[in-house]
């Protein structure tokens, strides 16, 4: 049962993403599809020499392959890579044309929406106040979908949507920013996802969760090749968007573990969330990119490309580990105290550059 949940499915996305990263790169490098240099492009690009984007593809088709060969191919994985087909595909386009942020948050939230016409949707959250859990017992709306008669729970529902894309969003701007940062993380937060499914193990409802969250793990680790310093390819939105997409629905399907991702995530989470405050408070869009993230502020701290992505593996690990033990009011009050954590931190390498700057001029 362990091999069938864990070593094969990991095994299989590894070597199909090794090998379709490889042929990604070949293609993007032949066809001239490739992010130039440095800052001459965007500001939050911190690159030195052309690298092709495209890691939506492998990670796509080795997730593809691998639940089509070893997982349950039900209604509910039809829309779920639906969903992550439009994901793959917006992916490419961007790669090739740097589309509109709005245009790929609108299509983040039909890919999201597919999820929920699939049949998936937070139906209730642990009562982090004592008690057994929260249900979503509010309005409802019963309709025929692909020849099924559906009811959908409007605000379960609309939860799920935002969380799905919320997610997407907040992994692909705060956990992808240099070489092997956000494989690392994702393998990282799957395992702990594939983790949680065996408190379920008993029950084969749950296999298809188990599964698909080492093969998501596998899929990452075989990208992390290429992708560690220095990296021959990057993520791009797509596999930045996908890593999002599938841990969010993967916190869904075991067991609605909606803290537990936001504990496991809750560095890049925290990040994007002050970046969105300081964006706004700056009176720009807050979709569009920076070079302010905590990984660059890293960087100018004087760290290398490969402590910042070894930092953010340690600190994923770490939280994972916390999370799988932590009960649902110790999760709200870790997600409370990772905010005051890494705002503190962003705001006292902001003061030091500041005052180092100055120290600078002066002298």
């Amino acid at each position: 049962m362990i091999a069938q949940l864990v070593y094969v499915p990991f095994i299989f996305a590894f070597v199909i993403s090794t090998a379709i990263t490889y042929l990604t790169i070949l293609v993007y490098r032949g066809l001239g599809i490739v992010d130039r240099s440095t800052n001459k492009e965007h500001p939050k690009h911190i690159h030195t020499t052309p690298v092709p984007r495209g890691g939506g593809l492998p990670i796509f088709f080795s997730l593809f392959f691998t639940t089509m060969l070893f997982g349950t191919f039900d209604a509910h994985m039809a829309g779920i890579f639906v969903g992550a087909f439009i994901l793959m595909m917006l992916g490419v386009l961007d790669d090739i044309m740097d589309l509109s942020p709005y245009i790929r948050l609108i299509l983040g939230i039909v890919a999201a929406a597919l999820v929920v016409f699939s049949g998936i949707g937070i139906a209730f959250v642990s009562n982090p106040f004592g008690g057994s859990v929260l249900h979503f017992s509010g309005p409802t709306v019963v309709a025929k979908v692909l020849g099924e008669v559906r009811t959908f729970n409007i605000i379960g529902d609309l939860l799920t949507i935002l969380w799905i894309t919320w997610a997407m969003n907040f992994v692909n701007m705060g956990a992808k920013g240099l070489d092997g940062q956000l494989p690392g993380v994702v393998v990282i937060a799957a395992i702990v996802m594939g983790i949680l499914s065996f408190r379920f193990v008993n029950d084969v409802t749950s296999w298809p969760s188990a599964q698909l969250s080492f093969a998501l793990a596998g899929a990452y680790g075989g990208f992390l090749l290429f992708n560690l310093y220095p990296q021959r390819i990057m993520p791009g939105w797509g596999g930045g968007s996908l890593a999002g997409y599938f841990l969010a629905i993967l916190s869904i399907l075991s067991g609605a573990k909606l803290a537990t991702a936001l504990i496991v995530l809750g560095v890049p989470l925290m990040d994007v969330v002050y970046a969105i405050i300081r964006r706004i408070h700056a009176g720009r869009s807050p979709v569009w990119g920076d070079a302010q993230h905590l990984h660059h502020q890293l960087l100018k701290l004087g760290w290398s490309k490969r402590a910042v992505a070894a930092f953010y593996w340690l600190v994923t690990a770490g939280l994972g580990c916390a999370a799988l033990q932590l009960n649902s009011r110790m999760k709200i009050y870790t997600i409370f105290l990772l905010g005051v954590v890494v705002g503190g931190v962003l705001l006292w390498i902001n003061l030091f550059l500041s005052q180092k700057s100055r120290d600078q001029r002066s002298g």
